[in-house]
Parts: structure tokens; sequence; C-alpha cells
């Protein structure tokens, strides 16, 4: 298709995502449509050789279940997609978002660094944007679907806008 911009079009550092999938019983009626949806915008599309990919299942408990750099065959991280459990009774995002902030560790300007959560139902949001993590929300683009929602934040990214827009208005 002509016009078409992929990833490797554009960008010039490497993507570090950090993928937090509901486990609980919320995604699990939406679930295909929601880890279609993921594997053919985001592992199809955005991820490129050597990009790194880490993906979470936010059950009951998080729990981390694939990290690898990207090469030319994807079908490992969709094959993990496919087979995440949602039969949680909760989604325990908090976790997850500390265990991904961890790895992340913090924006070096070296790699754009992305979490993305995905569940069935916003609400599963809420324990997790209380608080501190009310915050993420300032640099966040929200996606929803009829049947599921994704929030993606890019956590850390305020001092890099801070600075941008000093180093822009100081030009001005």
């Amino acid at each position: 298709m002509p016009g078409l911009l992929h990833a490797a079009d554009k960008r010039s550092l490497p993507l570090d995502l950090f993928l937090i999938v509901d486990g609980s019983s919320m995604l699990a009626n939406d679930k295909n449509d929601a880890i279609s949806w993921l594997s053919r915008e985001f592992i199809d599309r955005i991820l490129v050789e050597g990009d790194t990919l880490n993906i979470w299942s936010a059950g009951d408990k998080a729990r981390l279940v694939y990290t690898e750099t990207i090469g030319a065959k994807k079908d490992a991280a969709k094959d993990t997609l496919k087979t995440l459990s949602t039969s949680g009774k909760s989604s325990d995002f908090i976790g997850a978002l500390r265990e991904a902030a961890a790895k992340a560790g913090p924006q070096d300007g070296k790699r754009l660094k992305v979490t993305l959560l995905v569940t069935g139902s916003a609400e599963a949001f809420a324990p997790a944007l209380e608080g501190a993590g009310a915050s993420l929300l300032r640099w966040s683009r929200f996606e929803e679907s009829s049947r599921w929602q994704a929030l993606m934040v890019a956590p850390g990214i305020g001092d890099k806008v801070r600075r941008a827009a000093a180093a822009y208005m100081s030009g001005v």
C-alpha cells in the first residue's frame, strides 16, 4: 500500500516496549480481539529488529512471561500473547508497572521506553493510576475498541519534554 508509514521509516532510536496485559477474567471474553490488535499494530507494524519486547501477564499477581530482542521473526512474541491466561480474579497492574519501571530504568535518550497496558475494562486501571500513578496520565494515549481498552504511557518522559521545551524557549 503506497504511503503506508512503518516504524522503521521514521524512528532513529530503538524501542523498549513494556506490554502489560490484563490476566483477569475482565479480558477473557475479548482476549482474542485484543491480542489480534496487539499483534497487528504493535508487533508487526511498530517493532523492528533491535527493539525489545517485555510482556507481563497482570492477573492476581504480575508475571513477566516474555522478554526478547526483536529479530526478523516475531512468531514467539505472538505465540506468547495467544497463550496468556485470563483466569485471574484481579489485575495486578500496580505490580506489573513497578516491575516494568525497574526493568526500564530512567529515560536516557538512547532508547525509547514505552509501556502499554491492555484490559477488558478501564476500571482495572484505576488502582494503578491513583496516587503517584496519576502522573502517568499526563503523558498518555488511550485507545479503545468496543470490547477492550489500552493505555500507553512513557514513564519518565516528563523531564525530557520539559528540557526540550526549555531548549526551544531559550532559542526563541
